[in-house]
């Protein structure tokens, strides 16, 4: 059966930090596995030629005054924590690990409930837009082999990891690995059975080695699990330096920085993505630039539990790579949208300063306002820089994900009321005032898994 289609649309993307691309009706040429093979421009000499040619053929997809994006790369969320979304967020990290998300977590030996959650949330994240997504499970095996196979069903590129907790010292008893030897089993384990599960998934789902962080591991799982990256070349994710606490009881325990450990034991690698990293310094940087790891920026979570502001346009200048992640459940909404508009905003809070007795010149890191178009670069060419695989643009050999935006929905109609509006000012509403309902259709690896 021929597979291959043919799209005529309007675009936006961002092949560089800061800088936007609009193509007006451009057409697009995907091959039978989801490649983009051809991008004809309006004003290529054989536009019109090209469009008649193909335009009445059955494979040809026309969205006419319809806006395509990029499909976002979400690299960073919990997925068993989903059913507490908006929960105690106002209470303080160690309440809100202890009352409700390790007994939440916990609950997820039950096969039946993990489906029902992982199915609901899986769905959620596609209507709003995320194509590619990054998940921590839980310790048990059977249900993180389950979110796997429910982003190969649904559609989704799925990064799983099974997660990795054995100190007993820094676990609760009812929700820990029972042993360091079983973590390392388990983890290995998961890593065969979703390369098994991936043979058959044309979008890719991936095993993520995941040490939940250092504080709740010991040397010993650090280690083997350093082992295993090494021996199947998998991606890894933990948190990195996310808030005072974590990266104080690092150095206490080690003497060295988070970075420093996670790289010593051979846990930073160019498939490695780090949640948060809001204390790395510039030392830390060089450290992530030498292995080619990412950091993932949560700037919704980070306002509730990180106790900082991550410097992205000082980590920028410095060469790290940045990506974006929502962190369901400490980031409450599921929506990379409401983390694009909230980088910019800590941002410019990080800019100004926030305290009102100190004088306006003296009060804020200068430089350090984010623009929505760098965010939204954060969300698309930054994930796939990070993931190492050609996502995030609209390019010839790049994988064909994207999300067809309508403006004129009549749920959250985003009208025009301006002359002479220039392209750039359409994407800066569409990433500012759009809601799920503006997102009609979604596409991965070439083929349509979502219409509204």
């Amino acid at each position: 059966m021929n597979n291959k289609k043919i799209i005529k649309a309007s675009l936006f993307h961002s092949p560089k930090y800061g800088e936007i691309e609009f193509l007006k009706q451009a057409i697009i040429f995907i091959t039978d596995n989801g490649i983009i093979s051809k991008i004809v421009k309006q004003e290529d000499e054989n536009y019109q030629q090209i469009l008649n040619q193909y335009s009445h053929e059955s494979n040809f997809f026309d969205f006419k005054d319809k806006v395509l994006l990029p499909g976002f790369i979400d690299l960073h969320i919990h997925a068993p924590q989903w059913p507490q979304a908006g929960l105690a967020l106002d209470d303080e990290l160690s309440y809100w690990l202890h009352n409700f998300t390790f007994p939440l977590e916990s609950k997820y030996k039950d096969i039946n409930y993990a489906r029902e959650v992982y199915t609901d949330l899986v769905k959620t994240l596609l209507a709003n837009g995320t194509t590619s997504a990054m998940y921590f499970g839980t310790i048990h095996n059977e249900a993180t082999l389950e979110l796997a196979k429910i982003c190969a069903n649904l559609g989704q590129r799925g990064f799983v990891g099974k997660v990795v907790m054995d100190d007993k010292n820094m676990n609760p008893d009812f929700y820990r690995d029972n042993s360091t030897k079983e973590a390392i089993e388990n983890t290995e384990k998961i890593i065969n059975d979703v390369y098994n599960l991936s043979k058959d998934v044309p979008q890719g789902v991936y095993p993520v080695i995941t040490p939940r962080f250092v504080p709740s591991c010991t040397d010993d799982a650090l280690l083997e699990l350093g082992k295993l990256a090494k021996k199947y070349d998998c991606y890894i994710q933990s948190h990195c330096s996310e808030s005072d606490w974590e990266h104080n009881f690092v150095f206490e325990r080690f003497g060295k920085r988070d970075t420093e450990v996670l790289d010593h034991f051979g846990l930073l690698t160019d498939k490695s993505i780090m949640a948060h990293g809001n204390f790395v310094n510039s030392d830390d940087v060089k450290i992530f630039n030498h292995r080619k790891s990412s950091v993932c920026h949560c700037p919704i979570s980070n306002s509730y539990f990180a106790n900082a502001v991550l410097p992205v346009n000082k980590l920028k200048k410095e060469g790290l790579n940045i990506c974006l992640g929502t962190d369901i459940s400490g980031g409450f909404s599921p929506s990379l949208y409401d983390n694009i508009k909230h980088t910019v905003m800590v941002s410019r809070m990080l800019n100004d300063g926030v305290d009102n007795k100190l004088d306006a010149n003296n009060r804020g890191t200068h430089d350090s306002k984010v623009s929505v178009f760098e965010a939204f670069y954060l969300a698309t060419t930054g994930g796939g820089e990070a993931l190492k695989l050609p996502l995030g643009l609209f390019k010839e050999g790049y994988i064909c994900d994207f999300q067809v935006i309508d403006i004129n929905t009549p749920n959250n109609k985003l009208p025009n009321y301006l002359d002479n509006e220039e392209d750039k000012h359409l994407l800066q509403k569409i990433l500012y005032l759009s809601t799920s309902e503006n997102i009609r259709e979604v596409w991965v690896q070439g083929k349509q898994i979502l219409k509204k």
